[in-house]
């Protein structure tokens, strides 16, 4: 079970890693622009604002990544690491789009409740 608790907190540290590279650096090019519905001018308005915001995902899939590579001892970093998946995704999900909660708030909630089961 923690094999495959693992493997799913993993790919919530790739999909905030991913997260970290669309609103870092591909904001303004067609598949920022594409995936978060944005016009060319509000993308380039919201540029540096987007870039913190891929910062702190990045920091989401660092922290992911250590409480992996601590394994079992990592387990509590790996709750407050999700936790705060699950907060940003309930949050973004009520205040600016319900697929935030879907991207980003399930993955983490399953993610969580594998890790829980696995102790």
């Amino acid at each position: 079970m923690r094999i495959v608790a693992d493997v799913a907190v993993a790919l919530v540290a790739l999909l905030h890693f991913y997260f970290l590279v669309l609103e870092m650096f591909l904001w303004t090019r067609p598949l920022g622009l594409k995936t978060f519905g944005l016009t060319p001018e509000f993308a380039a308005a919201s540029k540096t604002l987007a870039a913190n915001q891929g910062l702190y995902n990045g920091f989401i899939a660092a922290g992911l990544g250590w409480g992996l590579v601590l394994g079992a001892a990592g387990n509590p970093i790996k709750y407050f690491f999700l936790g705060c998946v699950i907060v940003a995704g309930v949050f973004g999900g009520f205040t600016a789009s319900r697929k935030i909660f879907w991207v980003q708030g399930v993955p983490g909630i399953g993610a969580l409740a594998l890790v829980l089961l696995s102790r």
